[in-house]
């Protein structure tokens, strides 16, 4: 569902038509990513549509890069311990 509302909004019914279950769980999971802050929703009519809110996927997307440099750092700094360390026989 994220990855069809990347393309833009679309309606419950659009997005449950590829999928192998009921209209009511495709409400169901909307629900549940509307929750998580990735979805809003807005209903016009009988029509409700769908759309991505990329607000809390550029905070996770933080995060994890922020983790992901300071893990490379401590990487790096193991790999200069190990090469220092190397036995004179093995190098």
């Amino acid at each position: 569902m994220l990855e069809r509302l990347t393309i833009g909004p679309a309606s419950v019914s659009q997005l449950a038509e590829p999928l192998p279950m009921s209209l009511a769980a495709v409400g169901q999971h909307i629900a549940v990513l509307e929750a998580a802050g990735l979805v809003k929703s807005q209903k016009v009519g009988r029509v409700r549509t769908c759309t991505l809110d990329t607000t809390v996927l550029t905070q996770a997307e933080k995060w994890i890069n922020t983790r992901r440099i300071t893990v490379e750092q401590q990487l790096d700094r193991l790999g200069e311990y190990l090469a220092a360390t190397k036995p004179a026989d093995e190098a």
